[in-house]
């Protein structure tokens, strides 16, 4: 049985139908297979980034022809005795190979997979303490090898292996990169086991059924032949021979350009196990492509379901599970859901192999929705300016041996909170208290508006389940979609929308103090130093594009800092507060 999709879109079909058509009259399908930059844009710069982006259209055809090597080199690295295998990437390098990784088991005898995408240095020992580095193989996957974060994972391990293996470290690496790269050339002086050479014409986030989803997915014995067929079937069922009534990456691009213009821009993915992996992927792909010039949709993931009145009218709720999986309590809540007037789009899936029709199912519709939008889906303007702030402020950190530091709100025996000058100007308009201040920031939340929590800490169980606590007490409370993202990952995907999307976000930054530091071999700064370069770096763009937001250092000991935090949420969301201490 093939995968089943439905649109359940009620009151807004009119709005869906008028955006097939001009899908249709525009001649959109057939454009994009033709490659034809001007479905997108006309301006010259656009076109040329447009032009060398579209290689995923026949990515998964072509890496058929590639199958049979991809098995005989997971072979070899098994014969070798390898027990791990570690991706060090970033965004759309990292986030394919993680949702396989958390998907899949790896086939008996096979290396256990593991991704590395954070810099917080609990983050890093705790890998280390999961692998022996002498039986591990790092893959290294950066399609330019600019990527800060790759480059240092790099240096790091490849330190941790010499000491062990000397000379023939090279052995326990292999890279996934573009031809001619900075990453290639120190691969193939490094003797890396194998370099791969990806398609230069696919970016990051369209990369999953290229070398850089496919070759950890080989290496954990991951089926590769059924993933690509069936991402071969999908792209058959999205072809402009295909009639728009039938075709499933079409009808999906439409409904969702369809409801974001009526003002459902908030696209809330229900995706059970074992496939909740997927929505960090799907996350990156939306908000990366569509969220700039002031537009885009904002994927809400991990917030469990509940009762229509906690909703406003700015959701599209999009379901995906397998055909297996017994969800009784999701259908029953996003029936109640449908009644209620809330659009639901459902994907049910034969097995998990299915992702392989998702992942081209995705990118198609997000190529199809931008066109729509009328914004570029493959450049990422707003990226570049927080990994700038991040180098400048290394660089004052090695001249200087210290941080910036942002102005002090209000501190007390747990929690310290930060925030630029005009964010502190208005929040002391409600009091100088640590209470009042986040009572102040939390009343600035207004219907329509999204409340984000970005946290430059470990993902550990203990602290997603306080995070998760405290997201759903806003959203309960206020009733406003929220969203939260771990540092630095996010700043690849969400961190666009959040600085080139709409402005109607309020954010809370969450750090902590490291205790036990690490340091990065050949550099005056640790990964610790890093990581709160990269979280300024972050903040100092929100407030230059005059971003709500505040920062709160959660102290050494995180958990105890997320309990105080999640105490004063519950006291501050339901507390009136004078109207002219919440003007933005």
């Amino acid at each position: 049985m093939d995968c089943r999709r439905t649109l359940s879109l009620g009151n807004y079909d009119a709005d869906f139908r008028a955006a097939l058509e001009r899908l249709e009259r525009d001649q959109s399908i057939a454009r994009l297979w033709r490659k034809d930059p001007t479905l997108w844009k006309n301006e010259p710069d656009h076109q040329a980034i447009i032009a060398n982006s579209l290689g995923w259209l026949g990515v998964a055809e072509t890496m058929q022809s590639h199958v049979a090597d991809l098995e005989a080199f997971a072979q070899e690295v098994k014969n070798a005795g390898f027990e791990s295998c570690v991706v060090l990437g970033m965004g759309g390098s990292s986030l394919c190979p993680e949702v396989l990784a958390r998907t899949f088991s790896s086939r008996e005898g096979f290396p256990q997979l593991y991704v590395l995408d954070s810099t917080v240095p609990t983050a890093i020992r705790h890998l280390e303490q999961k692998i022996n580095v002498g039986s591990t193989l790092f893959v290294v996957a950066s399609k330019s090898s600019l990527t800060t974060e790759p480059q240092l994972f790099h240096r790091y391990f490849r330190d941790r292996v010499k000491r062990v293996k000397g000379d023939a470290a090279g052995a326990n690496f292999v890279a996934i990169t573009d031809p001619d790269s900075q990453l290639a050339r120190e691969a193939a002086h490094g003797h890396f086991r194998r370099i791969f050479l990806d398609m230069p014409d696919i970016g990051g986030r369209y990369s999953a059924l290229s070398y850089f989803g496919l070759v950890p997915f080989a290496l954990m014995g991951g089926d590769v032949k059924t993933l690509l067929d069936r991402a071969v079937t999908a792209a058959g069922n999205c072809r402009d021979s295909v009639p728009l009534n039938e075709n499933s990456g079409g009808q999906l691009g439409a409904a969702l350009a369809a409801l974001a213009s009526t003002g459902r821009n908030k696209l809330t993915l229900v995706i059970p196990p074992p496939l909740n992996s997927l929505v960090l992927w799907i996350e990156h792909l939306l908000a990366e492509s569509t969220g700039k010039e002031g537009k885009g949709m904002v994927p809400v993931a991990g917030e469990p379901l509940s009762s229509p009145d906690l909703y406003g009218d700015d959701r599209l709720f999009v379901y995906i599970h397998t055909d297996s999986t017994n969800n009784t309590d999701i259908d029953s809540k996003l029936s109640a859901l449908e009644a209620a007037g809330h659009p639901v789009v459902r994907h049910t899936l034969r097995d998990a192999l299915d992702l392989g029709e998702e992942f081209f199912l995705w990118e198609f519709a997000t190529a199809i929705a931008a066109s729509l939008f009328g914004v570029d889906p493959f450049d990422q303007p707003d990226v570049q300016e927080t990994k700038a702030n991040t180098a400048r402020l290394l660089t004052e950190y090695a001249q200087n041996g210290s941080l910036t530091q942002q102005k002090l709100v209000v501190a007390d025996a747990t929690l310290r909170v930060f925030a630029d000058a005009e964010n502190c100007d208005t929040l002391r308009r409600g009091g100088s208290s640590l209470q009042s201040i986040l009572m102040t920031h939390l009343a600035r939340l207004n219907p329509g508006d999204y409340f984000a929590i970005t946290q430059f800490i470990e993902e550990l169980k203990n602290y997603e389940s306080l995070l998760q606590e405290i997201r759903l007490v806003v959203r309960d409370e206020k009733k406003v979609a929220t969203t939260t993202g771990y540092g630095p990952r996010f700043l690849h995907s969400t961190g666009q929308l959040h600085k080139g999307g709409p402005g109607n976000c309020l954010f809370l930054q969450l750090i902590s103090e490291d205790i036990n530091d690490i340091e990065v071999p050949g550099e005056k700064f640790s990964f610790g130093v890093l990581k709160q370069a990269q979280a300024l770096g972050d903040f100092e763009a929100w407030a230059t594009h005059h971003r709500r937001a505040i920062r709160i250092d959660l102290g050494r000991d995180v958990e105890k800092g997320l309990r105080r935090l999640l105490a004063l949420v519950k006291e501050s969301v339901a507390q009136p507060v004078a109207a002219a201490a919440v003007n933005k």
